[in-house]
């Protein structure tokens, strides 16, 4: 094997002994490196890099092919990365991978309080109906009256004494208003008023929403009205100088109520449209 290299060699140099002088340098450059090992190339058994073998070659040659030669190779990309970019690799942090989306935690604030429930369409309070003992005790039967809804007895009497009630009757609706509350705790009612000769839209509806809601509370309402009014069996009811009457129930929504009169015991109880009853209580008020 080794003559063989050898007689290689010497031929390559004969060859090259006829060419120019840089190939013949570059030739002696090619024989340097067949004669050091790497010519088992040539035997088919050799691995070197072929960028190896012409960077070497570039390296020798001194005119603008090697130039040229040196530019294709300083292009070329290696293999392996620089110093550089392996340090920058280092350096910088592998990307973590992105957390999965924790599910909402709710809110307990929000869990725990729960929408309220709509108010049923009709509801009717039982209540314990007895007449005014006389003709100013209106205002004393019909807070007596209301309060039995809610579980209360009282007596006309004792309750006219709270109200200030006179021969004249029971003063306004704020009356009302302070004894409900002297008898329930927590203050549940308050007073509202009706002014003008008749019910603004508005206040026809807040009639409306307040019945809904006290009924639903198991309280009755006391309503002050004055003039004359009619129910749905066309009966009508008229009090030119004031009345008090207890409401007891609704139906429809509250568009309907349920009036307990302690005026006439044969004829106690009625309906009538929420509208009706809160032009009734034009000019006064009433306690819900």
């Amino acid at each position: 094997m080794e003559d063989f290299v050898k007689h290689t060699v010497k031929r390559q140099l004969r060859r090259l002994a006829t060419e120019r002088p840089y190939q013949i340098v570059a030739g002696s450059a090619a024989a340097l490196i067949l004669a050091t090992g790497t010519g088992a190339a040539l035997a088919g058994t050799g691995d070197a890099p072929a960028s190896a073998q012409t960077t070497t070659v570039a390296e020798l040659r001194g005119d603008a092919a090697a130039s040229r030669s040196d530019a294709r190779v300083a292009q070329t990309p290696s293999s392996a990365p620089s110093e550089s970019v392996a340090a920058s690799a280092a350096a910088s942090p592998s990307p973590s991978p992105s957390p999965k989306a924790s599910s909402a935690t709710p809110d307990p604030d929000l869990t725990s309080k729960k929408a309220a429930p709509k108010p049923p369409a009709k509801k009717v309070l039982d209540y314990d109906y007895q007449a005014q003992v006389n003709g100013y005790y209106c205002g004393p039967a019909a807070v007596r009256n209301a309060l039995s809804a809610a579980g209360v007895e009282r007596d006309q009497d004792t309750l006219a004494s709270q109200l200030g009630t006179t021969f004249a009757g029971t003063n306004s609706a704020a009356d009302t208003t302070r004894v409900l509350n002297a008898v329930l705790k927590g203050d549940p009612y308050q007073t509202r008023w009706i002014r003008g000769g008749a019910a603004t839209p508005a206040q026809m509806d807040q009639l409306q929403a307040d019945v809904v809601a006290t009924i639903n509370d198991g309280r009755g309402v006391v309503v002050n009205v004055a003039g004359s009014a009619t129910d749905t069996n066309g009966r009508w009811h008229s009090f030119p100088g004031g009345h008090y009457i207890a409401v007891v129930g609704y139906e429809d929504e509250g568009r309907m109520v349920k009036i307990a009169d302690s005026a006439d015991g044969s004829y106690y109880s009625y309906w009538m449209s929420t509208i009706d009853l809160a032009n009734w209580a034009a000019t006064r008020g009433y306690s819900a």
